[in-house]
């Protein structure tokens, strides 16, 4: 780890000192709104309980903060251009930290409703830079590393999500767990004022238009797969599709005329970039199928409780945090594709071996193959997400940013609708739902071969092609 803060003199970012508090604030406002994401889904019958509401309405405690999120990932990346990270990620953090006091004190379900919406602001505004605030303070030496820390912070919140929750709810209210984030984030305000730099900002205007039809496609999206895990009527989660289908056609058309592009087209010149986005993708829907199958698997076919099916998934995250940043570390002396696709592997033949897990399997049988997913996951992630950071320039880094977000919630969510359509089929769903989880990563293996070749020392990128950007 100390690797990590060392500085040569001819190292692009911030000094080692200054480097170690700016990564503090970025792990700290990752682990708040990653933390947030998995806490409250436990505390949801204690909120439906005592503001008198049914369970399905209760549901929405967590649904509207992810939508929202997920919504405007994009919009903040470019908005950064504008205002700068320094300001967007400060102002994320005061409207996440003011938006959980709201939550904490809210007395009917419209007011905790809306203070989570707040908190989706405010998530969004840190998640979606947060990678590219780690290119900003980190040197392009130790960039893969820097990602591999990343991919740990991520796994460490979701992993100690549910067990800190508990932890709380085992002797205070569910209030409790909004107004813990109210002193986290004053204290990560504090040290991102001292700590984050200060850059250029664009000069020219921003894509309202495209901020619009972005956050209307996405929506839309979220709303519609929402809908397909909860079995709602087929003719409105098809309508949302729709809806989700005809503002992505839009969105894409304003982004070839936008003088100040949201999402710059050009991204995707680069096939490094754009094979990373597609594996990523792919990627992110295994992993949201099995963790949603395999919660059905072990509880209502093979007979475990709720707290024996927590601790058949612990392996997964601790695992990435074990993998993580071993895998960055090597992606920035080796090809990081190759990496990646190694990792992929591992996952697959992780997904495969749960997909084959006996009936009457123990838990040491299960626990293994939980670990190989992970490990498969940690070796693939951090290198994958080296990949997309690297191979476009450092003044499309927020662009990209965004993207690698907005790819990731896509993913999960997509894979999340899917076992819940596969659940209304019936018999053999939950077996039939691993299997899809399965084909979606070894068709992100597939893909992932591809880009081997195009390892940075065969190709110049758009990075090593353009201009130094103005961070």
């Amino acid at each position: 780890m100390s690797r990590l803060f060392e500085t040569r003199p001819d190292d692009d970012g911030l000094p080692g000192r200054e480097r170690r508090i700016a990564v503090l604030v970025v792990v700290v406002g990752t682990l708040m709104a990653v933390i947030d994401t998995t806490m409250i889904n436990i505390a949801l019958p204690s909120i439906a309980r005592d503001l008198e509401i049914s369970a399905a309405r209760a549901v929405w405690v967590v649904s509207l903060f992810q939508i929202v999120c997920a919504a405007t990932l994009l919009l903040f990346a470019s908005l950064s251009e504008l205002v700068s990270r320094r300001r967007l990620y400060i102002a994320g953090l005061v409207v996440f930290t003011l938006a959980s006091l709201g939550a904490a004190l809210a007395n009917g379900l419209e007011m905790l409703l809306m203070c989570r919406a707040l908190q989706g602001l405010g998530a969004a505004a840190t998640l979606s830079i947060g990678p590219s605030i780690y290119r900003l303070i980190f040197p392009t030496r130790l960039l893969g590393a820097a990602m591999g820390l990343s991919a740990l912070v991520v796994a460490a919140g979701y992993a100690s999500g549910p067990t800190l929750g508990g932890v709380i709810l085992s002797f205070a209210d569910w209030p409790w767990l909004f107004a813990l984030n109210v002193p986290v984030g004053l204290l990560a305000l504090a040290l991102a004022v001292r700590a984050l730099p200060a850059e250029p900002r664009r000069r020219g205007g921003f894509d309202i238009t495209g901020a619009l039809l972005s956050a209307a496609m996405l929506a839309c999206f979220f709303l519609a797969m929402d809908g397909a895990g909860h079995q709602a009527p087929w003719w409105e989660v098809l309508g949302l599709m729709l809806a989700s289908l005809v503002a992505g056609w839009l969105f894409l058309r304003r982004q070839r005329r936008a003088s100040h592009p949201l999402l710059p087209l050009s991204l995707f010149d680069e096939p490094r970039f754009s094979l990373a986005i597609v594996v990523s993708g792919l990627a992110f829907v295994g992993q949201g199928l099995a963790f949603v199958a395999l919660s059905f698997l072990y509880q209502q076919e093979m007979g475990f409780s709720p707290l024996q099916t927590a601790w058949l998934f612990t392996p997964w995250p601790l695992t990435i945090m074990f993998a993580a940043p071993l895998a960055g570390r090597l992606a920035d002396r080796f090809n990081p594709a190759l990496l990646s696709t190694l990792g992929l592997v591992l996952l697959l033949s992780g997904l495969v071996a749960l997909a084959l897990v006996p009936d009457g399997a123990g838990i040491v049988n299960i626990l293994w193959r939980t670990a190989l997913c992970g490990l498969g996951f940690g070796f693939f992630q951090a290198p994958n997400n080296r990949e997309m950071m690297s191979s476009v320039p450092k003044a499309r880094s927020n662009n990209a940013s965004g993207m690698m977000s907005t790819t990731r919630t896509i993913g999960q969510s997509l894979g999340v609708a899917l076992v819940g359509v596969f659940l209304a089929l019936g018999a053999g769903s939950v077996q039939a739902s691993l299997w899809l989880g399965c084909g979606a990563c070894a068709l992100a293996v597939a893909v992932s071969l591809r880009r081997i070749p195009l390892a940075p020392a065969a190709k110049p990128t758009l990075a090593e092609r353009a201009s130094p950007g103005p961070d």
